[in-house]
């Protein structure tokens, strides 16, 4: 369907690969818990490097998404009904982790009435239970539920403390690269989650080497300061197969240094933007040194 990527992958965009005693420890417990990784269902890049630390990003409601992204590999089909035991689970792993900094996001699932809604806050809620003191920092990254914001108000009621909603690339290129979502509803979105709770810290992310161009980035990264949007990531997409979107161009690094030093500029409080970059990569940096910043 789709041409071969431009040229050879450059040099900088090599990773080892998912390897090594504490990647397979991780992965058991998974197995063990009935539990999926964003890491693994989409192909990320940095899994290797994440599992030999002993962290991973959960994905919930299942493996099938409703929708049809050409840019993602996670299954699209029926959904499966949804493991009421999911929550408990995932509060059990992110104990025997030892996680500092858990990170929740899942398919979209369009077919449930509160897009899964009820689901994230009931994870929130488990973790915070499990944990008599020394929490940790919660980050949910969800999709838009339609719109619906009875649905967005009851994750942002559990009190998260990051809420992450990505806006994935400009908006020349959502018809074909996310045809079933709308830009100005993902900005409505993270708006609302400032004007409910503007103690809850709100991020998002971009992917380049679509098509876009350099000042078609840029008027993103404003759009999403204008919902004062404080955390942005920003890296290079990479086409998981040849029937998905085609990378365009591979994004130079120095091109990458000149987003963040703009975003910077814009007001971020923390940006993230390199060719390996991903939504939950190292998310707990972010959060760390804008709490460094405000005490």
């Amino acid at each position: 369907m789709y041409k071969k990527p431009p040229e050879i992958k450059p040099d900088w965009l090599k990773v080892k690969g998912n390897s090594g005693k504490a990647n397979i420890e991780v992965m058991n417990m998974l197995q063990a818990l009935n539990l999926h990784t964003v890491c693994e269902e989409a192909g990320c890049p940095n899994c290797g490097e994440c599992f030999s630390k002993k962290t991973a990003t959960f994905m919930v409601l299942g493996r099938n998404c409703t929708r049809n992204c050409t840019f993602c590999t996670v299954s699209k089909g029926m959904p499966t009904s949804i493991d009421k035991n999911e929550p408990i689970h995932i509060a059990q792993a992110v104990k025997e982790l030892g996680l500092k900094h858990v990170v929740i996001t899942s398919v979209t699932r369009d077919d449930l009435p509160d897009g899964g809604a009820q689901h994230f806050a009931n994870i929130i809620y488990a973790i915070k239970n499990e944990f008599e003191q020394n929490t940790p920092i919660i980050e949910v990254l969800i999709p838009d539920f339609k719109g619906n914001f009875d649905a967005l108000k009851t994750v942002i009621n559990a009190k998260p403390n990051i809420i992450n909603h990505n806006v994935e690339t400009i908006p020349r290129l959502y018809p074909t690269v996310r045809p079933m979502a709308i830009y100005e509803r993902s900005l409505e979105l993270l708006r609302r989650v400032k004007e409910t709770d503007a103690k809850i810290t709100t991020k998002s992310g971009i992917m380049v080497g679509l098509g876009e161009g350099f000042e078609e980035v840029l008027k993103v990264l404003e759009d999403l300061r204008g919902v004062k949007c404080d955390i942005l990531t920003i890296g290079q997409y990479l086409a998981p197969s040849k029937l998905h979107h085609p990378v365009v161009e591979y994004i130079n690094p120095l091109v990458f240094a000149e987003y963040k030093r703009q975003g910077e500029e814009m007001g971020f409080k923390y940006v993230a933007s390199g060719p390996l970059v991903r939504s939950s990569y190292m998310a707990g940096k972010a959060y760390e040194e804008i709490f460094k910043t405000t005490t």
